[in-house]
Parts: structure tokens; C-alpha cells; sequence
């Protein structure tokens, strides 16, 4: 494997040192495939926020492979860490089991979107001949900045299932996860939709509906040009409620959404509940060339059945009203196969330097991948969609 040093890949600590416009070509070269979280302005908004750096565990070495004219032929989003936090890949097991045995599992390489489980390009390449070339040439470009800089492993997380395939000859290992997604079956409206699910689904739905909005509750929707920061100081109350009860300690800063607010405007679309002329819940999405990305929802009241309603039920409403193919909802769930929203398998794949460790990881993938599968089948097969066809 050539070194770093003789390659034309160059680490770069900043993405605001990085041409924009480069970096999209490479991220999102096609406007009906956008994938919004590894836009330059999304990954952009979490460094200037502060949200990602030193302090917080993540710090950019994002990978630029340089075309022969000195402009940008692939990219990487990558971070060395030294915790597991906000990967949503869950490898703590890893990294204990390696400390047991006196093993040293941080710092560690990962490519991915910091605080994002949305599956989607992580080796980022502009179309061409050369483009799987390119891929392999970032691959092993990260695998040399492990061993250089005495990693224990590289990580590339929620990458699509082709490219964790096309990773395996480098020494990869392929990982399966599991998320909810809803499928835009052509439908014309809301009631379209519920007319594929059985009827006790349909009766069950509806009720939902009506009791979320029973005290006098609105619905809003706000993007573009209408997003103002009293918006988004509700929305990151929202946020915070949701993330001192979950997580301890929640990831993203006020600033975060102020500058994708500005930076995106138009990609973001905030589902926000009021009562009594105030906002007590909403939900953040993110809006991708073909589909509808849900991310963030909180509460400040709590009412039965709003959630389903905010976060569920009315990005079925947008993702229809707005032709859009698919609706992603994030990780777990199991409460989303009831609204509509199948299983469907995720991918990371991995590259570990110690032989042991990997060894012992390969073993483990191999079950968890069959235990993931079946699992999938056995939900898809209870899902709440009529069985007669119609």
C-alpha cells in the first residue's frame, strides 16, 4: 500500500479551508439523489457551531483526494475520535473487550456524519471512470493514516450496501443494522395511504390522529424563508428536553441550528405544534432530493398520540403532497412499523488493525447479521399492510 505521502490524498483538519463547490460535486453530483447531512454546508454548520472539534471528541481529518487539474476528485467526512459517542454504530463491546485484553481501542478513525444515523455516500466521488478507483484510493488512504498515527481501527458508518461491499477486499468488515422507513407507494393523499393497511391499522391511525390535536392543538409548517430564530429557539428547547432525558448529554448547540437555518434554508422543515398561541413540540426535517429525512423532536407539553402526529403522520402528509419517495425516521423504533414505516437493513463496515480484535469482531458479525435479518423478516411480515394484494 503506497503511503500517504506518495499519494495525492491530504488531510484537512477544517472544512471551511475546502471549496464548496468541489466538495458537493464529489458529495451530491445528482440534484434527485441530494443527500443533505453530507452537503459542505451541513458538515460546515456543525464545525463553525463548535458542535464538532477538540472539545467534543470529534476532531475533522477529512480526507481530500486531489484530481490531476488540482481540484477535488473524492472526499471524505472523517474524524478521529476518542469515545463512541453520537455514532449510533454501536461498538463499546469492541473497545472494552479489546482493554481487557490490553489493547488500547481510542483514538480510532470514523467517516461518517457526526450525530447522524442517515445512511447514504461517506466515500464521496465524482462521477466517472475513475470513480471506484478513487473510492478504493480514500479507502486505503484512511487505513494508512491508521497505521501511521497508531489507530486501532476505521470506521465507515451508515455507507450505502454497494459501497461497504466494494470495501471488503481492503479488509473491511461488513456490519447490518436496522432502521424504519416509509415507501411513497405513488399514493395521492393521506387517505390513499391508509387504504393499503388493514383495517384495524386505518381505525387505529385515525384515532391518533384525532387525539393528538384534541386540545386545540395546530400544526405549522415552517422552511425557507419564513424560519426565524424564534423558530429555531423553539426547536432547540424541543431538542434539549428530548436529549437530557435520552442521551445525558445532547450533541448539537444552539448555534448548530441557527447556521443550518442559514445555510439550508430551504432543506429544512420544521413540523412544529401549538397550543394557546405557543409552540410546545415540533420536529426537524431535513428535505433530500427524493427523500423526506427526519431528525430532531421534542416537547415541552406532553399530549397523547402528538408525537405520532408531528413526527409520523405529517411527513406522510409532506412526503406525498411533495412526491417524494421515501420517508427516513432515524434509528429504532419499533413503534414506527404500526404507522407504516418496514425494516429495512443499514450498513458500516470497518477495518480493524490488531488481528485478534478482528478476528473475534468477524465471529460476532456474522450473527448479529443473521439475527438481523430474521428479524427484519419476521417485523416485515407483521407490518400493518393488507396481505390481499389490493
Amino acid at each position: 500500500m503506497s503511503s500517504l505521502s506518495d499519494t495525492a490524498v491530504r488531510l484537512v483538519p477544517s472544512i471551511a479551508t475546502i471549496d464548496a463547490a468541489q466538495w458537493d460535486q464529489c458529495a451530491n453530483p445528482d440534484p434527485q439523489t441530494f443527500n443533505p447531512f453530507v452537503s459542505h454546508a451541513f458538515l460546515k454548520a456543525l464545525e463553525d457551531s463548535g458542535s464538532v472539534g477538540r472539545q467534543s471528541g470529534w476532531l475533522p481529518r477529512h480526507l481530500i483526494l486531489a484530481d490531476v487539474s488540482g481540484g477535488i476528485a473524492a472526499a471524505a467526512p472523517a474524524y478521529v475520535k476518542s469515545h463512541s459517542q453520537g455514532e449510533y454504530v454501536f461498538d463499546h463491546s469492541w473497545a472494552e473487550a479489546y482493554a481487557q485484553v490490553g489493547g488500547r481501542y481510542y483514538p480510532k478513525l470514523q467517516i461518517a456524519v457526526p450525530f447522524t444515523p442517515v445512511p447514504g455516500p461517506r466515500l464521496l466521488v465524482k462521477p466517472g471512470p475513475r470513480a471506484f478507483a478513487d473510492e478504493e484510493l480514500l479507502a486505503a488512504a484512511a487505513i494508512e493514516l491508521a497505521l501511521r498515527d497508531g489507530l486501532s481501527s476505521v470506521h465507515v458508518t451508515f455507507l450505502t450496501s454497494a459501497a461497504a461491499t466494494r470495501l471488503r477486499p481492503l479488509g473491511f468488515l461488513t456490519r447490518a443494522g436496522q432502521q424504519f422507513h416509509w415507501t411513497n407507494r405513488d399514493y395521492r393523499s393521506f387517505d390513499d395511504f391508509l387504504a393499503t393497511l388493514t383495517s384495524r391499522k386505518r381505525k387505529a391511525i385515525r384515532k391518533e390522529r384525532e387525539m393528538a390535536l384534541a386540545a386545540g392543538i395546530e400544526i405549522e409548517h415552517v422552511t425557507g424563508s419564513a424560519l426565524k430564530e424564534a423558530h429555531w429557539d423553539a426547536m432547540f428547547a424541543f431538542y434539549m428536553d428530548t436529549g437530557n432525558r435520552k442521551w445525558g448529554r445532547p450533541y448539537l448547540n444552539r448555534a448548530f441550528f441557527s447556521q443550518l437555518g442559514q445555510a439550508l434554508p430551504d432543506r429544512c422543515l420544521l413540523i412544529l405544534a401549538k397550543r394557546a398561541g405557543h409552540y410546545i413540540a415540533g420536529a426537524l426535517n431535513l428535505i433530500g432530493g427524493d427523500c423526506l429525512y427526519g431528525r430532531y423532536w421534542g416537547a415541552l407539553e406532553h399530549h397523547p398520540a402528538l408525537h405520532f402526529e408531528v413526527c409520523y403522520y405529517q411527513a406522510i402528509e409532506v412526503a406525498i403532497c411533495n412526491r417524494l419517495a421515501r420517508i427516513e425516521a432515524g434509528a429504532q423504533g419499533e413503534h414506527k412499523l404500526a404507522r407504516g414505516y418496514l425494516p429495512v437493513e443499514t450498513y458500516s463496515a470497518h477495518w480493524i488493525a490488531d488481528p485478534g480484535l478482528r478476528r473475534a469482531v468477524e465471529r460476532f458479525l456474522v450473527q448479529e447479521r443473521e439475527m438481523v435479518q430474521r428479524y427484519n423478516a419476521d417485523l416485515t411480515e407483521l407490518g400493518p399492510y393488507r396481505k390481499d394484494g389490493a
